[in-house]
């Protein structure tokens, strides 16, 4: 039996090398891909071990002394870092909630115009947001909201409402957060649902309209179905970063008067890790987040595989 398995392991590696020496032009092309994400990524995960030491810049890793779990108990003892918990988990689902859906139904009606010229104007307008700095957007969205020189307070002295200073107050932040990232990426993920709804048969479309299938029946029928599982992999993916909204999305937005509601973890992160230089304590909750996000992924493409079929493994 030894030799015979041998003889297979063989015949299977000489295979593996062909198809290589065949597709070398392949592998040759994902190689910087590879390189870059070996040292930005996989090589920067070794410095997760200060979140169990007390870190010194002075004495480095191998000199810091090791405290076990006691940043990782830190950080569910504070006081503060609840309501940072949960502000994170109430802007992450209300983005997953509201934001998702809307290149879906962007990508949708694009897909119903019929006149190229127009379809190809509102895909660049909605699309062009999304190559914009969150700097950038920021300032538009508080020239818009200024309760002085704004648009929207303009309108609403026109309709006798008095000023309101939007990001002064903590109830219109999680708003502004989730409205301002839908009209910045919401082009992003319409261009990638109109690629994969360019994909579908134009027969099952034409097979549909002999039958007497209205539009929406076609759309309902044939196109969200066919596109599922991009919807759920971007879907799983957007799942994978529940906790991670983004650091400068959240900042250019944050002040004292609106921080109740609006600070995340990532601001908390940069408040205590880089201000208040408590490294070994902000990688334990960075940690935390990718052990959470980790989870998610899993727990997500298990249920989405049990009521799809469809996942990303």
């Amino acid at each position: 039996m030894s030799v015979i398995r041998m003889t297979y392991q063989f015949a299977s590696s000489r295979h593996k090398w062909k198809f290589m020496r065949k597709y070398w032009p392949l592998y040759a092309l994902s190689l910087p891909g590879i390189i870059y994400f070996v040292i930005f990524r996989y090589v920067p995960l070794f410095g997760s071990v200060i979140a169990f030491q007390n870190y010194n810049i002075f004495k480095g890793i191998g000199g810091s002394a090791w405290v076990g779990l006691d940043h990782f108990k830190r950080m569910f003892e504070y006081a503060e870092f609840v309501p940072i918990l949960k502000n994170t988990i109430l802007i992450g689902l209300y983005d997953l909630c509201f934001a998702f859906p809307v290149p879906i139904v962007l990508a949708l009606l694009l897909n119903e115009l019929r006149i190229m010229a127009y379809k190809r104007i509102v895909q660049t307008v909605v699309y062009m947001p999304h190559f914009l700095s969150w700097v950038i957007v920021g300032g538009i969205v508080v020239g818009v909201l200024s309760p002085s020189t704004g648009i929207v307070n303009h309108v609403l002295s026109l309709l006798g409402v008095d000023p309101i200073y939007f990001l002064g107050e903590n109830g219109y932040i999680r708003s502004i957060l989730v409205g301002s990232g839908i009209w910045k990426d919401s082009g992003w993920g319409t261009i990638i649902y109109l690629a994969a709804i360019a994909g579908i048969n134009p027969d099952l479309y034409e097979a549909a309209q002999m039958d007497g299938a209205s539009r929406l029946r076609q759309v309902s029928s044939i196109t969200i179905p066919s596109i599922l599982p991009t919807i759920v992999i971007l879907f799983l993916l957007q799942i994978g970063n529940f906790l991670d909204f983004g650091f400068e999305r959240v900042f250019v937005f944050l002040n004292p008067l609106n921080s109740e509601n609006g600070e995340i973890i990532d601001t908390y992160v940069y408040r205590a890790g880089l201000v208040d230089r408590q490294y070994s304590y902000t990688t334990a909750i960075g940690l935390f987040k990718s052990v959470v996000g980790l989870a998610l992924i899993v727990i997500g493409n298990k249920l989405s595989k049990k009521a799809t079929g469809e996942g990303l493994y």
